[in-house]
């Protein structure tokens, strides 16, 4: 087991600087020495300005918008440290793209997830490091280790010190498939009971809600999803639970894409606060009042930390 953290090197695309900086300054390590730019046709020029031979390399990149800017970037960066005989090249992917094409839902679909696992290993990353897959099986798309952080736990200690508990909180699903997640956070909130939000998505970003699940009359509702993009889904469900008789509806993510008529739906809806984590940078034009940003960064220096010195990451997950 190694005893220092002395070549550890903390790297950064243009998707996330701020996040990548404030891991660098948690683990105690400058920021490693790049540039990554595009040439004048748009294709993507990457330096790297310090040696990285025999180093433990992160490079920190989500894969937001715009895409697949981002996604070359980590991949022209991977493949640029691995040339230059770094050790060992972790991805650190706070948040992952395309994970929402994880399947063939209908015949002839690509399952473009698991092709850009394919596409990230044939790069030479050695590891992943990540924070809520839209689905957990993506972990099975790669033959290289992946550690699949969580955000429940940073956004339950936020409003566990906010004293958010009691018999008037209900912690609300936005639909079956999130129940897991809400029955985790609920947990961290001592317990707090647990409603259903059963809707039928009509088509691709739309979300019609039909039926609620569980008893939130009278009650302050938390909505909890992994992620928001246009906001249809958690605006709808804000909605219904208050026209069921929710006092205050809450919600939060960890991935705040808010793609389209978010922002607009999220300023004018029902929703008192909504809280994200910056797993994707926020521009000025999306930071609204009600939306309140929680730090990741913790999480992944930790994290980073235990995976240099050959620790388990398991403890991030209680």
């Amino acid at each position: 087991m190694r005893e220092h953290i002395g070549n550890i090197k903390i790297f950064s695309g243009n998707s996330n600087p701020a996040l990548a900086r404030q891991v660098a300054d948690i683990l105690g390590v400058p920021m490693g020495h790049s540039v990554v730019t595009c040439f004048s046709d748009g294709e993507i020029s990457v330096n790297i300005r310090e040696t990285v031979r025999g180093c433990d390399v992160f490079v920190v990149q989500s894969t937001n918008t715009p895409v697949n800017d981002h996604l070359m970037e980590l991949l022209i960066m991977i493949d640029a440290m691995k040339r230059a005989s770094a050790g060992r090249i972790t991805a650190v992917i706070p948040y992952y793209g395309y994970a929402r094409q994880d399947r063939k839902a209908a015949p002839r679909d690509p399952i473009t997830a698991k092709l850009v696992a394919d596409l990230l290993q044939a790069a030479g990353a050695d590891r992943v490091l990540t924070v809520d897959l839209h689905a957990a099986q993506i972990q099975g798309f790669f033959n290289i280790p992946v550690d699949h952080l969580r955000g429940v736990p940073v956004l339950a200690a936020h409003y566990k010190e906010r004293n958010f508990a009691g018999d008037d909180l209900v912690v609300v699903s936005p639909d079956l498939g999130s129940v897991t997640r809400a029955r985790d956070f609920a947990g961290r909130l001592n317990a707090a009971p647990l409603a259903i939000i059963d809707k039928r998505r009509p088509r691709a970003n739309q979300a019609e809600v039909m039926n609620i699940i569980g008893e939130i009359k009278g009650k302050r509702c938390i909505l909890l999803d992994d992620m928001i993009d246009t906001a249809g889904t958690i605006v709808k469900g804000a909605e219904a639970l208050k026209k069921n008789g929710a006092t205050e509806v809450y919600a939060c993510c960890t991935h705040p894409v808010l793609s389209g008529p978010a922002i607009e739906r999220i300023e004018n809806s029902c929703i008192k606060e909504l809280v994200v984590t910056d797993t994707i940078v926020l521009p000025p034009e999306k930071k609204l009042d009600k939306i309140k940003v929680l730090s990741i960064a913790p999480v992944l220096a930790t994290a980073i930390q235990r995976i240099y010195k050959d620790l388990p990451v398991s403890t991030l997950y209680a």
